[in-house]
């Protein structure tokens, strides 16, 4: 047994969608006549009605905009007052974390490069030039103001 959709055979597929508002029709040759001047006349009457309309709405609305756009700016400068304090912190903590961290890498840096002078003497073999990189890291150390 097989299903089929039974349509009556009256009905095409054009017929069977469905339609929108009917009442409004276009008509291509009355379009092309744009000298009827009854129609000219309506049309400029319906453009001053819109263009009266769009006028009235912007007095309107010009008032509530500009207590929009006021209470805005309070929100704005709450928002500044507020944050001001906040950022002030952030930033203090900020230089403090940096300069830490610049001690920290000067320490390093004076590690590396007395590590890198031992390296060299060990491999050289020379003694005297031992003690030199180890003057060198120390005078490093204090210029990074570890001191030791």
């Amino acid at each position: 047994m097989t299903d089929t959709i039974h349509q009556p055979e009256s009905e095409t597929p054009e017929a069977a969608a469905p339609h929108g508002d009917e009442t409004f029709s276009f008509d291509a040759e009355a379009s092309e006549d744009t000298t009827d001047p009854a129609r000219t006349a309506a049309a400029r009457e319906w453009m001053t009605q819109l263009q009266a309309m769009i006028d009235n709405v912007a007095t309107h609305a010009a008032p509530a905009m500009r207590d929009v756009a006021a209470k805005a700016a309070e929100l704005a400068a709450i928002a500044g007052e507020k944050a001001g304090p906040i950022a002030r912190r952030a930033a203090d903590a900020t230089a403090e974390a940096g300069t830490k961290l610049a001690e920290r890498g000067r320490v390093v840096a004076a590690d590396l490069r007395r590590e890198a002078a031992a390296a060299r003497e060990a491999t050289n073999g020379a003694s005297g030039s031992a003690s030199d990189a180890e003057t060198e890291a120390r005078t490093e150390r204090e210029a990074a103001g570890t001191g030791s």
